[in-house]
């Protein structure tokens, strides 16, 4: 099983000049918006490997020369994959750890007896599987009374000195450019203190604590100075929503506004990063501003977007002079004129436009996104939750029924951990009093009532849910969709929950993407064979759900594309979410919506009681998710209109996915 594929998704064809320069001089030409070495690499998974090469090679060297090594390394996400492979390195090729002396990053304060967060996670990981001496490893106590966290503090950094400081330190980016727990305003000469965490670290924290009420209010990290005086500093950064934070640190001027800009201030510190983080420095997503391009259609109407965007004209309007004061006289060079130009790409996302999502019958569909044939088709819209569908694109739902075709639905996970005590309590009172209007009521009912009122009274932070609490949110959230699905006029029978196991673990922390996931999605798609399939391409979801339930859809179709021809006439379109919209050079299909389909869709959404004000996972951004969804399409729609296509009210786009 093949359980990554997401991560193989281009959607730019980035020329691999611009992030493997061919010498020295295009290198310094590419690189000149850049106040930080920048390394960058295809995938994670080669980053990852490249940083432990580094710091293995830096171990070998130091204790041939018979000195110690002394680190710093991060925990989290952006570092799994380095652990994985010093370990495996550890273990196949002899990596010995003997002679390093490892220091925490930071620590969560305050913790409970028994809690461990950071240096649990760094034995979990690294520490239990090599042969590094216990008395080199010098963690921060969590746990330590208050009054004793200066003077530990200041020994922390004494020990530092004492071997001879840190040699290298391993940090990742925090979403407000943050590194270890150096928030934004943090001054560069900072030590290691106690510091309090704002709302997004304590939100990103939610994946080692269960929930953010759960996450400590504070932490103890190391300083910026102290980051700064190490000898060698890699700041690594996989993944497309660290794109805007690299961007900013990479390439702004020094600001405490993005702690991580501190880098560019010493003389031995690197960034490196996927092409998915890296999307949007200047050379990989403006590179007609530092080098002459291979130009294709993409990066054409890439720039032509952005040429008006900085001239606040529309496309037909773009003269010969603003391709030339803008640096992109190669454009001209190619077509001929400004004006060839223009039409081309006016052209190209005008074609992107339909009113029909599923392909318009007895029409010309060569320049139209969907065929026109079959029809109508038989229609499979992937959900990763009960509510993504709706969210992001259910104006498109509405339609492609309301056109006619044989849509279905299929939810890969029951949602049940985003359903807040209250809701269950909500039902449980209805369902109780239900039963009092009944005098041949259930007893059943009551006694459950009780056991259930009595288990929320008695729950302490940390508790997990039962497993009969869980299904009973489960049930809520699988009931909102069947109410959203009706107010649409989506036959009941069309609706599919999965309840994909990876996801039914009861907490936050999901397992990994197994067969068991694999052969649920296989055997949908082998009962509709759809014409045209719809998936969710978040591939940046905060939450990690929705890229594990593309991967099982494309492990999916990878298995039976070489058994089941109808799957190479399917075409697979990519939604995105609540948090972001494709950009519109990658755009293949825009679906408008009129205010009143804008107005169905906010009311279809809405039916998702749960997820209003109290759901959990709002994360930080303070609009609901109806809210965010129209602004969204609002934005879209204001975006072609100031290129000087058509003013819709809201527009949905989709990315068409090829099988690999």
């Amino acid at each position: 099983m093949r359980n990554n594929l997401s991560s193989l998704i281009k959607l730019s064809q980035v020329s691999r000049k611009l992030y493997v320069p061919d010498d020295v001089f295009e290198e310094s030409r590419l690189t000149r918006a850049e106040k930080i070495k920048t390394t960058i690499f295809e995938t994670a998974a080669e980053g990852a490997k490249n940083i432990a090469r580094e710091i293995a090679e830096l171990i070998k060297s130091n204790s041939k020369a018979g000195k110690p090594t002394v680190l710093s390394i991060a925990t989290g996400r952006s570092t799994t994959d380095i652990f994985a492979e010093l370990v495996r390195l550890h273990r196949q090729e002899g990596l010995s750890f003997r002679d390093v002396i490892f220091f925490s990053l930071f620590e969560y304060y305050p913790l409970g007896d028994e809690q461990q967060a950071c240096y649990g996670l760094l034995n979990k990981q690294l520490f239990a599987h090599v042969d590094i001496n216990p008395d080199n490893i010098h963690h921060i106590n969590g746990t330590m009374p208050k009054e004793d966290i200066v003077a530990a503090c200041n020994t922390f950094e004494q020990e530092i000195e004492k071997v001879g400081g840190l040699d290298m330190v391993v940090l990742g980016i925090g979403r407000k450019g943050n590194i270890a727990f150096n928030e934004p305003g943090t001054q560069v000469n900072s030590r290691t203190r106690l510091v309090l965490l704002d709302n997004n670290s304590r939100e990103d924290a939610k994946a080692v604590f269960g929930t953010t009420e759960q996450v400590p209010i504070s932490s103890i990290t190391l300083g910026i100075g102290t980051i700064l005086s190490a000898k060698r500093i890699v700041l690594c950064a996989w993944g497309e929503h660290k794109s805007e934070q690299i961007r900013i640190a990479v390439e702004q001027a020094h600001d405490n506004k993005c702690p991580a800009s501190a880098l560019q201030l010493h003389n031995n510190a690197e960034v490196k990063a996927d092409l998915s983080a890296a999307g949007q420095l200047t050379r990989i997503h403006r590179p007609w501003l530092v080098t002459s391009c291979e130009w294709d259609d993409q990066l054409t109407r890439r720039a032509i977007v952005w040429l008006c965007q900085q001239t606040g004209k529309p496309i037909l309007k773009l003269t010969n002079k603003d391709y030339n004061d803008y640096g992109l006289s190669e454009l001209i060079t190619i077509h001929g004129s400004a004006y060839n130009c223009n039409i081309k790409i006016f052209n190209d996302l005008q074609h992107t436009i339909t009113g029909w999502p599923g392909g318009k019958p007895n029409a010309d569909d060569s320049n139209r996104p969907e065929r026109a044939k079959p029809y109508p088709k038989d229609i499979l819209i992937f959900s990763p939750h009960p509510d993504d569908d709706v969210i992001s694109m259910g104006g498109t739902f509405s339609r492609l029924i309301n056109q006619g075709h044989n849509v279905h639905i299929a939810y890969e996970t029951s949602g049940c951990i985003a359903v807040c005590d209250d809701e269950v309590i909500r039902f449980l009172d209805f369902a109780k009093g239900f039963n009092l209007l009944h005098p041949t009521g259930s007893e059943v009912i009551n006694e459950k009532y009780n056991e259930y009122i009595d288990f929320f009274n008695n729950q302490k932070i940390g508790d997990a849910d039962t497993r009969e609490i869980l299904d009973l949110k489960a049930l809520i959230r699988r009931g909102e969709a069947t109410a959203a699905c009706r107010h649409m006029g989506l036959p009941l029978n069309h609706i599919h929950f999965l309840n994909l196991p990876f996801y039914e673990t009861g907490t936050i922390k999901k397992g990994d993407l197994s067969e068991r996931d694999v052969d649920i999605v296989k055997r949908i798609l082998l009962e509709i064979k759809p014409q045209e399939m719809f998936v969710a391409g978040d591939l940046a979801d905060p939450h990690g759900t929705h890229k594990v339930c593309l991967d099982a859809v494309l492990a999916a179709i990878d298995e039976l594309k070489d058994t089941e021809p109808w799957l190479h006439d399917c075409r697979i379109w990519m939604y995105r979410g609540a948090w972001m919209e494709w950009e519109v050079d990658l755009i293949e299909m825009a679906v408008p919506m009129s205010p009143e389909e804008l107005r169905f869709k906010r009311n279809t959404i809405l039916k998702h009681q749960s997820q209003m004000e109290s759901a959990p996972f709002m994360g930080n951004d303070e609009r609901l998710f109806w809210q965010r969804a129209e602004d969204r399409n609002h934005a879209t729609a204001e975006l072609y209109a100031q290129l000087g296509l058509a003013n819709y009210e809201a527009i949905e786009a989709f990315v068409q996915y090829h099988i690999l």
